[in-house]
């Protein structure tokens, strides 16, 4: 009898021995640590200059930071006005800078549409030695491909028709082939057809992109060519 109970208490204990073992090799694993969601790239910044282009300054700054400027209502700009009287430009636009040193506009029918600027420039062009008639050292012609200062004008041409509105600092304005940005510093103006572009105040106007110094033809007082 004792044996029997030994042997039926053996039993037992191993019974035991195996569950405890069962429930071991079933336990549950440790949940897998969530993906972690912290940001590795940092943001993009903005590749706008933050201040006007300088002399030498690449042609693509130069017209991301003409395209950074506010827009200008083009509806503003095509009309000029002349003691009173306005004239409707049609496509043309006219605009003055707030300094009043930089009269613009365009006159598809007179310089086929090219921006043509009267600058109070500190230091003009002198006159040529044989330019005959009427100097006028601030008169600027910009078609995209060249930049002429200086010529011969005997009649205001196109700006008999007065002057434009005025283009606040920090607004820029798309017409035709160009886009022109106002500032304290100049009026910076693209033509994108080119890729070239031009600064002018009346510290001097200076040239970007494809436009270098380049000969004067006859009776012009400085030019900048592609």
């Amino acid at each position: 009898m004792r044996r029997a109970v030994l042997i039926a208490a053996s039993v037992l204990v191993a019974g035991c021995s195996s569950s405890v073992g069962g429930d071991a090799e079933k336990s549950s694993p440790s949940p897998a640590a969530p993906p972690s969601t912290s940001r590795t790239t940092p943001p993009p910044t903005s590749t706008v200059p933050a201040k006007p282009p300088v002399q030498g300054a690449p042609i693509g700054e130069v017209v991301k930071w003409i395209e950074a400027g506010s827009p200008a209502d083009p509806g503003t700009f095509h009309v000029a006005t002349r003691d009173g009287a306005t004239t409707d430009l049609g496509d043309d636009v006219a605009f003055v800078t707030p300094s009043g040193k930089t009269n613009c506009l365009t006159d598809a029918q007179y310089n086929g549409g090219a921006l043509t600027c009267l600058v109070e420039l500190a230091d003009p062009p002198p006159r040529p030695a044989d330019a005959e008639g009427e100097w006028k050292g601030g008169w600027i012609d910009y078609d995209g491909t060249t930049v002429q200062i200086g010529s011969l004008h005997g009649d205001p041409g196109p700006f008999v028709k007065g002057d434009g509105a005025q283009l606040p600092y920090g607004q820029a304005l798309a017409f035709g082939d160009f886009r022109c940005r106002s500032d304290q510093t100049g009026l910076f103006c693209v033509n994108y057809a080119h890729q070239s572009a031009a600064r002018f105040s009346d510290a001097g106007v200076e040239a970007f992109g494809c436009l270098q110094p380049a000969p004067a033809p006859p009776q012009i007082g400085k030019m900048f060519s592609c």
